[in-house]
């Protein structure tokens, strides 16, 4: 049975009046020198009974250490990423210090065939992006959720746009 994640896309307006987006850089020794292509919307698994919605907001605060802002999000849609999960994603209007993550870790044998076991962060650092830098770097599966957000949001308050 194919994995399902859901994920939250936090965006805000720049100083610029352009939209920025939070995105997390995937931790681990396979991202570690890697930039782009080597970011991605805080995300994770959710099982059968659990709502998307839900599932995306606990994930964020999983990931990243802190909860969301308040808000109600709005559905992006779903891909099907190149290993076969299909990841639902939300996005919602909000501030977040991206300075300031304590997220969860996950376990692996490190070095290969080494027998040894290291911990490393799901997420290593956040960092917010104009729309343009972060089509860069995330995982090519996940820029489908940029291109909709954009569509979504229109220009910025008061101003003509990114």
């Amino acid at each position: 049975m194919a994995k399902t994640s859901a994920g939250l896309l936090l965006y805000r307006w720049g100083a610029a009046g352009a939209v920025e987006v939070l995105l997390g850089h995937m931790g681990g020794p396979y991202w570690a020198k890697k930039d782009e292509r080597a970011w991605s919307v805080p995300k994770g698994e959710y099982t059968a009974g659990e709502e998307p919605a839900a599932a995306a907001r606990r994930e964020f605060a999983e990931e990243l250490g802190r909860s969301a802002p308040p808000g109600e999000p709005f559905v992006l849609g779903q891909v099907r990423q190149s290993g076969g999960k299909t990841v639902t994603c939300f996005a919602l209007e909000g501030d977040f210090d991206a300075s300031r993550i304590a997220g969860g870790t996950f376990a692996m044998e490190w070095p290969p065939r080494s027998g040894r076991t290291r911990e490393f962060p799901e997420i290593d650092r956040a960092a917010w992006f104009d729309l343009p830098a972060a089509r860069a770097k995330l995982v090519a599966g996940q820029v489908r959720f940029v291109d909709v957000l954009e569509r979504a949001v229109g220009p910025a308050p008061g101003g003509s746009g990114a």
